[in-house]
């Protein structure tokens, strides 16, 4: 009987153990949107709809409820104009999934006909992750279609991100050709080392580099 209540109970706190693990938050994903002047309504909205359309797509779906993953979303313009649009929210279901995508959807912009402060963006958007602490990676996910040119100085707030854990990875808007002048500005001044840049040719193709970024973000072997 001993051995049999011993080996229940050691069965028990085994799968109490991997239920934490499987319920532990793999990453803390920050979507950060840039609504500066140089993007118009109907860009604004084309950004609206792509990231929900990648939110709802099944294959980003499966990858976040793996990863337990947390999201939000900021908007950042110019000079003092960030602002926590979504609050940080655990993807413990389909259900949820579901929601953030229906909320991002619908999301009002916060600014509009502003500069474009980069740095100010990411520190804005570093100080949030003191509410998932728990989570073990934490990623700034910034997108935007122009350089800095406002703001508190870029490299500082980069580099104090960077001590903090928090990874920088880009999506640049670009002009239609073959020039990449936002990806190059993203890579060079921008991301964090190991981060990535992806290129969307266009707004119209924000959709698409939204997808692959979050499955890219997102979609690795946990622990």
């Amino acid at each position: 009987m001993r051995r049999g209540t011993a080996g229940l109970a050691a069965g028990i706190v085994l799968l109490a153990l991997r239920a934490s693990r499987a319920a532990a938050c793999e990453v803390a994903l920050l979507l950060t949107v840039d609504v500066s002047g140089s993007i118009d309504r109907g860009e604004y909205r084309l950004q609206a709809d792509g990231l929900a359309a990648a939110l709802e797509d099944p294959e980003v779906a499966e990858a976040l409820l793996a990863a337990q993953a947390a999201l939000g979303v900021v908007q950042w313009s110019g000079t003092g104009k960030q602002t926590f649009s979504i609050p940080w929210r655990r993807m413990l279901s389909p259900a949820e999934i579901a929601a953030f995508a229906a909320r991002s959807r619908t999301l009002e912009r916060a600014y509009t006909g502003s500069d474009t402060a980069v740095g100010e963006a990411i520190a804005f958007s570093a100080r949030q992750f003191a509410a998932v602490a728990d989570c073990r990676r934490k990623v700034i996910d910034i997108s935007g279609d122009g350089p800095q040119n406002a703001g508190q100085p870029l490299a500082p707030a980069r580099a104090a991100a960077a001590a903090a854990g928090i990874e920088i990875n880009a999506v640049a808007i670009e002009d239609a050709g073959r020039a990449a002048p936002i990806s190059a500005f993203y890579r060079r001044a921008v991301l964090t080392r190991n981060g990535f840049v992806l290129t969307a040719r266009g707004l119209e193709d924000y959709p698409r580099a939204i997808r692959e970024k979050l499955l890219r973000e997102v979609a690795r072997p946990l622990g």
